[in-house]
């Protein structure tokens, strides 16, 4: 297999190392410095990250999390670890005589989770030519309680992240965190990584305390994206409870609602915390701002929705417009001056993964509105050559496919593209002896094979 246009991974992860924390002092106010150590802070010692001072509430490691038996689910899926290899290793790890051993497990742990030349090299396998790298620890930061410890958390973050980019800026792009516990922090940060060409300013639609971004005092944070030209970047998230402060109880979002009936009803499996978690978040946020007038209010603004699929796109808008052509006349609707689908489409596009096989079938809805996600390296991440298959069963044309694997993501962010491709997938990658074989793969696939996280 081989392509003749540049990719564009819209939405793909990296996982914050614990070198933000070492280098703190470096970045921060003596003031930043003391508040960050009591918000979010990694501990060395103790190999723990704390945040609002209890320890161990993020789904991340700031280290690598290798040992006898360890998968580091948010660091494995690198190049050419499809998920039927992943199935084997997860049966494999079910057996104590068979488990990964230490060393086994450290190879799984991709370094370009948090190296950039690692990564580089990993694209180059992927068939990925540019990058929106994208934090990992993104279900955490609405929950941090100092204001001041957030935007110090914040700020860290990005300069490491810009630090991170600088090592290909042509291919290596990052999507900044916005502290929005303060407006006025939050305007600040815009300001201050759009300085840097920074392309994504990332707000999670997702209340945090109260918190719920779509409101009145937010408007000067929509002032400086118009300002800066900043893209709104919508990443959705599980909202764990782990993160929440002491006392939090009320419940404001889907992604909340969702996870309190899988915690009461004793679910064994994890597909609506993985999947109808994210298209919740990620519905509602888009039902909001198209209905409320929210692009009337701000039209120099435009908006990625990352990581909630794309397939129920489709229906959502629909029912927009019907109910907006219904009660339109109504006092109580906002007076849009077009149909909702029609300002999503001047205004946003939606991610997709490269398995999505749906959006291909429908070429004419979403030809300018699709950007494809890699999601490397968390479990379910995988490669452009995958999303070109999926494509070409479907019949997609070729024109069509360069849209969105790149075109409309760079279009959306005015980046260009990089001076040279890659052309032709790799497809043998030298793989230790223990690796998975293709009997044991096959074995691993049977429904029977039980699977069970550790």
């Amino acid at each position: 297999m081989c392509k003749d246009f540049a990719t564009f991974d819209c939405d793909a992860h990296i996982v914050e190392p614990a070198k933000i924390w070492e280098r703190a002092e470096e970045t921060l106010s003596k003031d930043e410095l003391e508040a960050l150590k009591t918000t979010m802070w990694f501990d060395a010692q103790t190999q723990q990250l704390v945040v609002n001072g209890k320890a161990d509430v993020c789904s991340f490691s700031p280290v690598p999390k290798v040992g006898p038996g360890v998968i580091d689910f948010v660091r494995l899926a690198g190049p050419g670890l499809k998920h039927d290899i992943q199935r084997a290793l997860n049966v494999r790890n079910l057996n104590p005589e068979t488990a990964l051993t230490p060393e086994q497990s450290e190879y799984l742990a991709h370094a370009g989770a948090d190296e950039p030349r690692p990564r580089l090299r990993d694209m180059d396998v992927q068939g990925i030519d540019q990058v929106m790298i994208i934090p990992t620890s993104i279900d955490t930061y609405p929950w941090l309680q100092n204001t001041l410890g957030a935007r110090a958390m914040c700020k860290a973050y990005n300069k490491w992240a810009y630090e991170y980019t600088q090592e290909d800026p042509g291919r290596l792009f990052f999507a900044a965190l916005i502290p929005m516990q303060s407006p006025k922090a939050a305007v600040e940060e815009i300001y201050r990584v759009a300085a840097q060409g920074c392309r994504v300013a990332l707000v999670r639609p997702i209340d945090a305390m109260g918190n719920y971004p779509i409101q009145p005092k937010y408007e000067p944070v929509w002032n400086a994206l118009e300002e800066t030209g900043l893209v709104y970047g919508m990443h959705p998230f599980g909202a764990p409870g782990t993160a929440k402060p002491p006392g939090y109880s009320e419940q404001y979002s889907p992604a909340e609602l969702i996870n309190l009936t899988i915690s009461t009803s004793g679910m064994p499996h994890s597909f609506s915390g993985n999947v109808q978690v994210f298209q919740a978040e990620a519905a509602l946020w888009v039902t909001i701002v198209l209905m409320s007038g929210f692009f009337e209010r701000h039209p120099n603004i435009n908006a990625a929705v990352f990581e909630a699929s794309s397939t129920w796109l489709s229906f959502l808008l629909d029912e927009c417009d019907k109910f907006y052509k219904l009660y339109r006349n109504d006092r109580v609707l906002p007076p849009l001056k077009q149909l909702p689908s029609e300002t999503f489409r001047e205004h946003c596009v939606t991610g997709f993964e490269g398995d999505e096989s749906p959006p291909s079938l429908l070429p004419e809805f979403y030809e300018d509105i699709l950007a494809w996600s890699s999601d490397v390296y968390h479990h379910d991440g995988d490669d452009a050559w995958r999303a070109m298959e999926t494509m070409e069963q479907s019949g997609l044309p070729l024109k069509t496919q360069a849209q969105f694997l790149g075109g409309n993501a760079r279009r959306l962010y005015n980046i260009e593209p990089p001076r040279e491709i890659v052309r032709d997938r790799v497809t043998e990658i030298q793989r230790p002896d223990w690796w998975p074989n293709e009997e044991e793969i096959k074995q691993a696939l049977r429904p029977d094979a039980s699977v069970t996280r550790r």
